[in-house]
């Protein structure tokens, strides 16, 4: 599945990066960088929790790899 992050609605409250580090991470700006477009399977777990965690819904699923 491809990870989309809505940029404009993201806080940078980093909750997806402390159930994701590996997929989301917050700069030294704290602007949030996406790390993979795609889940895996060792993944999708996380960042399922990840998108539901975000407060302002800025992180989307999106099925196959459009």
């Amino acid at each position: 599945m491809r990870i989309k992050v809505d940029f404009e609605l993201c806080e940078s409250n980093g909750l997806c990066e402390a159930m994701a580090p590996e997929v989301f991470e917050l700069d030294d700006d704290d602007f949030l960088q996406l790390h993979a477009e795609h889940t895996t399977p060792e993944n999708e777990d996380d960042v399922r929790r990840a998108v539901a965690a975000c407060p302002r819904a800025a992180i989307t699923l999106v099925e196959g790899d459009a």
